[in-house]
């Protein structure tokens, strides 16, 4: 009996794997995709003038002599002397060459190699969509966007292709909504519910246009906060409605417009908007410029791969979503708030969550001498660096193995760090976040919970306009 019932549900296993197959490997309209392919390359472009145009690449790679890295890529080091100006360069070429379908696998590849490097060389840059960039720029790699309206099709016309694999669309549509949803899903907390931080931050942006006069009273703080939680969590149904998908764009576009004049988040919010334009049927942009220009019809072959990668590449799809899937809920393994621990906190799509007030101060201990050295941040790294460390338990743990490691000791026994770090979380009054007992050196960083940072202790008051 057990052997039948193995065999019957292998069978309707590998019967539902082949249905999956066969809808993810439907022709669609290739518009979508070329459509994505250049707004990705112009935008990419475009925040690599920035950081030329703003000096950040000396400010944040050159001049630090300590760059806060992710657990296993301590290896990862910028380039010495000018190299991070050129490899700033080699990136914008890069873009310029995806955008145009020039080389466009190749210059993919290097794209997501050179831009995922430079995400890796510094912790205290981490920001959520260059998370997502390095995301896209991966699966762009496996995608045949340079089959139509590009270098590469002039080159090799044998590659002209009017369709592409379902899957490509459904796959740019998943990691599009990924941040919307898990974004929605971290705002289902306490303090996002009474309104914290949004209050705050409003208070500081009276200035807005036409409503700013209004930001500091309740129903629109309330009005705000749950108007992004349900967008959140809602907006990637219904833009996969017909009937609710022009509403709903038309929803998000002003969500994002609203959060580029609020807030300093770079390229996110429009970026986000001409992504979520994918939502949209794969052959809109065929539809755009078929109304402008009329298009003659052209022979072509089709970009969809032989039947024997097709299970090894449905297969890779599957574990790719389900990773995407389980690695933004992993701090639900931890215990307590994770806008307070920051454990699990990167790689969760929560942004925009918390607010943050932190001053640290570290105490070595020199064993031979018992003499004590009161450190600052500031002494040893960038103010910016030093701002985003406070808050973070597992960059000030890396910055007390720094100290003890760069300052001198008399003896042989190694130096002791101990710090105070106090944090105002979402407005609560300061309270030590991290034991000041605890002699750092002798922690590392685990995947496990870390029992050196001390839990939230105080619930959120109430506001006094409540």
């Amino acid at each position: 009996m057990a052997i039948n019932s193995f065999r019957s549900h292998r069978t309707l296993a590998l019967r539902q794997f082949k249905q999956l197959q066969e809808w993810l490997w439907q022709p669609v309209d290739i518009a979508f995709l070329v459509y994505f392919r250049i707004a990705f390359g112009g935008i990419m472009l475009w925040e690599v003038q920035r950081y030329f145009s703003h000096g950040w690449i000396q400010k944040y790679w050159i001049t630090p002599e300590f760059n806060f890295t992710y657990p296993g890529f301590s290896w990862v080091h910028p380039w010495p002397g000018d190299g991070m100006i050129w490899h700033f360069a080699a990136l914008g070429v890069l873009t310029v060459f995806m955008s145009l379908g020039f080389f466009y696998r190749l210059s993919a590849g290097l794209f997501f190699v050179g831009f995922t490097y430079t995400f890796l060389l510094e912790q205290a840059r981490y920001l959520n969509h260059f998370y997502l960039i390095c995301l896209l720029s991966l699966v762009l790699v496996g995608m045949p966007a340079h089959r139509l309206c590009s270098v590469d099709v002039l080159r090799r016309p044998k590659l002209l292709s009017q369709t592409v694999p379902a899957w490509t669309l459904w796959l740019l549509r998943f990691q599009i909504g990924v941040p919307y949803f898990y974004g929605g899903i971290a705002k289902l907390n306490g303090d996002w519910l009474q309104g914290e931080p949004m209050r705050l931050w409003l208070a500081d942006s009276t200035d807005f246009p036409l409503v700013g006069q209004f930001f500091t009273q309740e129903w629109m703080v309330y009005l705000l906060s749950y108007s992004g939680l349900v967008l959140d969590l809602l907006v990637v149904p219904l833009l996969l409605w017909r009937k609710t998908r022009l509403p709903a764009f038309i929803f998000a576009v002003l969500f994002h417009l609203t959060n580029a004049r609020l807030f300093s988040i770079g390229i996110f919010p429009w970026f986000m908007i001409a992504a979520t334009a994918i939502f949209f049927p794969p052959d809109w942009p065929r539809r755009v410029v078929s109304f402008f220009w009329k298009t003659p019809s052209t022979q072509s072959s089709s970009a969809i791969a032989p039947q024997r990668y097709r299970a090894l590449i449905t297969s890779c799809l599957l574990v790719y979503v389900s990773l995407q899937c389980l690695v933004p809920l992993r701090h639900y393994l931890y215990p307590g708030d994770v806008n307070w621990t920051e454990e699990g906190h990167q790689f969760a799509w929560h942004m925009k969550l918390r607010d943050k007030d932190a001053t640290a101060e570290f105490l070595v201990r020199d064993p031979a001498t018992q003499q004590i050295q009161v450190i600052l941040p500031e002494q040893f790294i960038a103010r910016w660096q030093a701002r985003k460390m406070a808050g973070r338990p597992d960059m000030v743990l890396q910055f007390a193995h720094y100290l003890a490691e760069t300052l001198p000791a008399q003896g042989d026994e190694s130096l002791e760090v101990r710090t105070r770090v106090w944090v105002s979380l979402n407005g609560r009054s300061p309270r030590l976040m991290i034991d000041p007992f605890v002699d750092l050196t002798q922690k590392s960083q685990i995947m496990g919970p870390a029992d050196w940072i001390l839990p939230l202790d105080e619930p959120l008051k109430p506001s006094s306009n409540d």
